[in-house]
């Protein structure tokens, strides 16, 4: 998948969170900026998951600002595939 503009999903409510993604370089690698509240328990999941996220759609060049407030992990996964999809302008937002 390759990303073309700057894309959001989420919320900063609580049990959710707030991925934004912004398309780098060829070259840049993977740019993770992770605050979450429960990220001494679970920080390394959610990585992980994350990682996985962008390999499935094959993507190694972006830059990820993630704000979690206690997001369940098919929470996480719906966030991220649609940035993503937004990002890639395969899907568009409901205020566009």
């Amino acid at each position: 998948m390759k990303l073309i503009t700057k894309a959001q999903a989420g919320s900063f409510e609580s049990s959710d969170v707030l991925i934004m993604v912004e398309p780098v370089v060829e070259g840049a690698g993977r740019i993770i900026e992770l605050k979450s509240i429960v990220m001494q328990q679970f920080g390394d999941d959610l990585l992980k998951q994350i990682n996985d996220g962008l390999d499935f759609y094959e993507i190694n060049d972006v830059r990820l600002i993630i704000n979690d407030k206690g997001a369940l992990p098919p929470t996480i996964s719906a966030r991220l595939e649609t940035a993503l999809k937004r990002a890639a302008q395969l899907q568009t937002g409901t205020l566009k």
